[in-house]
């Protein structure tokens, strides 16, 4: 479906009448080999027609309603990214967020001086959302595997062991939305769980779903078999809202590029779309092209 990367889906319009029933998958279902046929087909059509999708998860954020004080505790610290503050100020604007950003997976590479211990269980929760989030991760790429004709190890590899971060937004009422940025419309790069693979957020308080959405580098992994849809968060003049949101990167050999599974010489029959960029410098070309106001995955078409 072409037209479905350039849909901007506001985080309001995230809701139960909003999506079709093919955008809500029951993983339950989808791991059944009774029905695993069909759910595939389902899980497929999300991918292609939304680029998102919705997943049975809780979570509860309550590290923003601490004093000012205790949410310094744990504020970014010189040139680094991880921690708490007000991360986005490119462009030369401030989005209308307060956030957290902790790299989550793999365990190595978690750095617990910036990992709340108020409220108590906020390190308990996380690391169990994000153990629960990589087996997510893992189930969905073998279904996603299966849709697309390949093998399950050839997408599961291109995700496992890959950096996982977890990004939390708070919110604030604001009595002029219309005249701030809550979250600049963007795909699924490195921020939001994406699958950046991609990413998985709750969908809204009291809401048992959880929102999957493809981002960028899932889009030039199936060469744009599967789309990363632009989405965007609105701000309410009257309440707030707070985000727990995870990122999966991922990358094949060290390179973004699509699957060489997919491709013509490899029994694809495609031509590649995109073309490849060492995951390395992949953050760099996507911040650029977010400077420039250009669309990513623009800047990769062949």
């Amino acid at each position: 479906m072409e037209g479905a990367s350039n849909k901007i889906v506001h985080r309001d319009e995230i809701t139960d009448e909003a999506f079709p029933d093919s955008a809500d998958i029951d993983m339950e279902k989808l791991l059944d080999p009774e029905s695993s046929a069909l759910d595939t087909a389902r899980l497929g059509s999300a991918c292609r027609d939304w680029g998102f999708f919705q997943r049975t998860k809780e979570s509860t954020v309550q590290f923003f309603d601490l004093p000012l004080d205790s949410k310094n505790a744990v504020a970014v610290r010189g040139d680094g990214f991880e921690g708490y503050g007000h991360h986005y100020s490119r462009l030369s604007k401030l989005d209308w967020a307060e956030s957290v950003i902790l790299i989550t997976q793999p365990v190595q590479d978690r750095n617990m001086e910036l990992w709340p211990t108020n409220p108590p269980m906020f390190r308990d929760a996380l690391e169990e959302y994000s153990a629960a989030v990589t087996k997510l991760m893992a189930q969905l790429m073998g279904s996603m595997a299966a849709d697309l004709g390949v093998a399950p190890a050839a997408l599961q590899g291109a995700f496992a062991g890959k950096r996982q971060s977890a990004t939390i937004h708070r919110y604030p009422p604001c009595r002029r939305p219309e005249a701030v940025i809550a979250d600049r419309q963007h795909g699924g790069a490195h921020r939001r769980a994406r699958l950046d693979g991609a990413a998985a957020r709750r969908r809204h308080a009291g809401s048992s779903a959880l929102v999957v959405n493809v981002g960028d580098i899932l889009h030039v992994l199936t060469n744009g078999a599967y789309r990363s849809a632009e989405h965007r968060v609105v701000v309410n003049a009257e309440r707030g809202r707070t985000t727990a949101v995870v990122f999966q990167g991922a990358s094949v050999g060290g390179m973004v590029a699509p699957l060489p599974e997919l491709l013509a010489g490899a029994g694809g029959g495609e031509a590649a779309r995109y073309r490849a960029v060492p995951r390395s410098e992949y953050l760099n070309v996507r911040f650029s092209a977010l400077a420039q106001r250009k669309g990513f995955l623009d800047t990769l078409k062949l």
